[in-house]
């Protein structure tokens, strides 16, 4: 063995011993992470009181002021904020390295729930088998809809909010088939409340010189995934769909403002509505499809699931590939769920450092002020045409059927809305009525 190669193994097992090291060192830090995303139920809101528990109280990893900091931060961004908050308590801990891991362990069992709900019903004859679960449908618009209400409180305090919200509104309902339509809907709605300066203090200085490297690279994974997905489907590669599937997800990772309640619609016009478009019938284009009444069971089901509501995306990526087989339901599973967090991971590090400079930036404000006018709009929208989808799935059921559905749906509003009831109490109540709807449907 030469001098360089024994240095060069040497160097190796100490960078080893280094990793180890710093692995030790972070598996309390892990485990508490495991444990929280077992318990994490009922969405962004009620994920940062139990980091607030866990992280600020229990095991003093940050301060209270840190964590509205960073749960602030992450309000800005696109993307999952739960995810990309508890991102960010590992990053103060352990720097870019913890941060990835806690990603990992952070995602890992809602996705691989997911995912087994997506092999189970698109398998083993389990569609009857799952009617118990019909009523998740319905439970899930009224989610959307205790949260429209809560969010409307918060978001619409002014003449122009209320404008952009009722725009919203309309503009979702008819272009809801387009896939640039909400996306379009919240960069306008940013733009409109820019031109008031009354509300929010003038931008002051300038910030310093930012690097932008970082947008460069995020840019970069963005245009390439668009040009290989669509590569892939004019020519007809072998993969075809797990491009399309990563660069879906990696666009709606890009996109969502407002996290799981907005991501639920935007995977519902892709999946769902836009293949049984007239202008993709006519092309004839193997595109992504999953079922109207699959996808509404998936996103009842997330909201049962402790973790983050983008895990959705592991049961849509299982779906769009049952016809292969399980094994390649879990590969897209996997693509899918790395495609929707990776933005989300990538956008809070790159732009968490340059953090301090932008929150000073009066415009990022203003904007955030017509984001949230226009997310609460695109929830309200989005809520008439899923209940449109669920009247036509009803068509042909019984009466007693039809009660159930609509006492689902007012019932899971108002324990949401006004008693404040946790979800997995709500979705435990709706498949205990689906059994005994079963005996009477």
């Amino acid at each position: 063995m030469t001098w360089n190669a024994y240095k060069c193994l040497k160097n190796n097992l100490i960078l080893g011993r280094i990793n180890k090291m710093r692995i030790i060192r972070h598996i309390s830090f892990l485990r508490a992470v495991f444990k929280h995303s077992l318990t994490a139920f009922g969405g962004p809101q009620v994920h940062t009181s139990l980091m607030q528990y866990r992280f600020v109280e229990k095991r003093k990893d940050i301060t209270n002021e840190e964590l509205l900091e960073y749960n602030a931060f992450c309000q800005l961004l696109p993307g999952a904020s739960s995810t990309q908050t508890i991102v960010l308590v590992a990053y103060k801990r352990g720097g870019v390295f913890l941060a990835f891991l806690t990603l990992l362990v952070w995602m890992l069992p809602a996705t691989c729930i997911m995912m087994t709900a997506a092999i189970a019903y698109a398998h083993f004859d389990m569609q009857k088998g799952l009617k118990f679960l019909r009523y998740l449908q319905p439970m899930s618009i009224g989610f959307i809809v205790s949260a429209t209400l809560l969010l409307y409180k918060k978001a619409i305090n002014s003449r122009i909010t209320q404008i952009i919200f009722l725009l919203a509104s309309v503009i979702i309902i008819i272009g809801f088939k387009t896939p640039w339509t909400i996306p379009v809907v919240i960069i306008l709605a940013g733009v409109a409340t820019n031109f008031s300066k009354k509300r929010i203090p003038s931008d002051g200085a300038a910030p310093k010189t930012i690097k932008w490297s970082a947008i460069i690279i995020f840019a970069f994974l963005f245009l390439t995934a668009g040009f290989l997905s669509e590569e892939s489907t004019r020519h007809n590669w072998k993969f075809q769909k797990a491009f399309n599937l990563f660069e879906t997800n990696y666009r709606f990772g890009s996109f969502v403002f407002g996290g799981g309640d907005v991501l639920i619609p935007m995977m519902y016009e892709q999946y769902v509505t836009r293949p049984n478009s007239p202008r993709v019938l006519q092309n004839k284009r193997d595109v992504i499809k999953i079922s109207s009444d699959a996808f509404l069971t998936g996103s009842g089901l997330v909201r049962a699931v402790p973790g983050p509501i983008f895990s959705i995306s592991s049961y849509t990526g299982a779906m769009a590939l049952k016809d292969k087989g399980v094994s390649w339901q879990m590969v897209g599973a996997l693509i899918a769920s790395v495609g929707v967090f990776l933005p989300s991971f990538l956008i809070v590090l790159f732009f968490f450092p340059i953090w301090q400079m932008l929150k000073r930036y009066a415009i990022f404000y203003r904007s955030l002020e017509g984001i949230n006018a226009a997310v609460v709009g695109i929830m309200l929208g989005a809520t008439i045409y899923l209940s449109k989808d669920i009247s036509v799935n009803l068509m042909n059921a019984s009466a007693i059927v039809w009660g159930l559905t609509l006492f689902t749906f007012l019932s899971s509003t108002y324990l949401i809305y006004k008693q404040k009831l946790a979800t997995q109490w709500v979705v435990l109540l709706v498949i205990l009525l689906g059994f005994i709807g079963n005996f009477f449907a």
